[in-house]
């Protein structure tokens, strides 16, 4: 799970990383007023979206930049006024962008210095890593491609926690003497601390600054939280903006469906979550694409899979369906009494094909067979993903 960077600030004051104040406003009035009381000469207004490259982006009115520094509360306003409701395109978000309706009103800081700092879980030493760099920025896609070597990495033991060996090491390879030393020091701490208690899989500041007069900011922040934790911090949980995601996948968790779109017209309705993969590494093989991924779960119902069925067909690029259920604990015979249910509730216009294969599958096949709804069946997996392809190419 994502949060806004407005929220980030917040978890940013209660852990005690130290970042420039910030507010959120839903309107252009609402931001006036904030700039108007937070009195500084310069205030900054951010769009809200989860996505990076926010200041190269472009509105789809054709306003330029989702972060500005203005001068004035009437100017807070206006800029405000350009990017509420309005859609912003990134190279995060692709052609379609993100719309905003939030932005975020916060202190201008004089910047001396910029710098990249992150926490992330790394699967290969299954520990977290400290990614840091001294070239942070707008641009820090291309350090990263260009001169690899400005990057650098600390694995934290999980066990032993951040140690200040470690921390004085960091503060070194980013230049960092005496006060400001002190200062990193004491923010690394705090973000490390904030980063093991919420169960994050990645805090993102970018960037990370020091200013003429020696402090050392959080500037921007980006999070991602393991959701398998959210139940252990029902007030992260809260911060979750549903319009920021695929509205296929919010449909699909209110049924306990696991649910990704992709770029396919194949979709794929498959239960358990290796044979989705091994499925959609099959449609591949004989030259298609997958339009998602779907686990149904063990013990799908037969309400989970005519949702499934509704949620597949709102995507517009899919132009075949592939059944392949494994029975163990599921019945094949409640699949295919979902399948039939489905039919009949939406109209299924496009190559069903349907492969069922273990518990109570005799019954399943039946049910099919008896429905009177044009399914091509599959023998195997192999079959059935060659005739998906071969129906889109037909």
């Amino acid at each position: 799970m994502n949060i806004h960077e407005y929220q980030a600030k917040e978890l940013f004051e209660k852990f005690g990383v130290p970042s420039p104040k910030g507010q959120v406003a839903s309107n252009a009035e609402e931001a006036k007023q904030i700039a108007t009381e937070m009195g500084a000469d310069q205030v900054v207004v951010k769009a809200q979206v989860h996505a990076g490259g926010r200041g190269k982006g472009t509105f789809k009115n054709g306003f330029q930049g989702g972060v500005h520094l203005v001068k004035s509360a009437d100017e807070a306003g206006e800029i405000a006024g350009k990017m509420i409701g309005e859609t912003l395109v990134t190279h995060q978000t692709g052609e379609e962008g993100k719309l905003v309706s939030k932005i975020m009103i916060a202190e201008a800081v004089d910047i001396e210095k910029e710098y990249y700092l992150a926490i992330l879980m790394d699967r290969d030493s299954r520990s977290p890593v400290i990614v840091a760099s001294t070239e942070g920025g707008v641009n820090i896609e291309d350090v990263a491609e260009q001169t690899p070597d400005k990057i650098f990495h600390e694995a934290i033991h999980p066990l032993a926690g951040l140690q200040p060996y470690e921390v004085r090491k960091l503060a070194s390879r980013l230049g960092f003497e005496g006060d400001s030393a002190k200062q990193f020091a004491k923010l690394l701490k705090a973000l490390f601390r904030l980063f093991m208690e919420c169960d994050c899989s990645m805090v993102e500041i970018n960037p990370l600054v020091t200013t003429p007069d020696g402090q050392v900011l959080a500037l921007d922040a980006k999070f991602d939280f393991d959701d398998n934790a959210l139940y252990r911090h029902p007030d992260i949980e809260e911060l979750h903006d549903p319009s920021e995601e695929d509205p296929r996948e919010v449909a699909a968790a209110e049924f306990d469906l696991n649910y990704i779109g992709l770029d396919g017209n194949i979709a794929c309705l498959v239960n358990g979550a290796g044979l989705a993969m091994a499925t959609m590494d099959i449609i591949k093989h004989y030259g298609g694409e997958p339009a998602n991924f779907l686990d149904v779960g063990g013990g799908a119902t037969q309400e989970q899979v005519q949702n499934a069925f509704k949620i597949i067909l709102g995507d517009p690029n899919v132009k075949a369906i592939l059944v392949n259920i494994f029975g163990g604990i599921m019945d094949c015979d409640v699949i295919a009494k979902g399948i039939v249910a489905a039919c009949g509730e939406v109209n299924v216009n496009v190559p069903l094909i349907v492969r069922l294969e273990g518990n109570n599958v005799a019954a399943g096949k039946e049910t099919l067979a008896n429905s009177g709804v044009d399914i091509i069946r599959g023998d195997d997996l192999a079959d059935a993903a060659e005739k998906a392809v071969k129906a889109i190419a037909a």
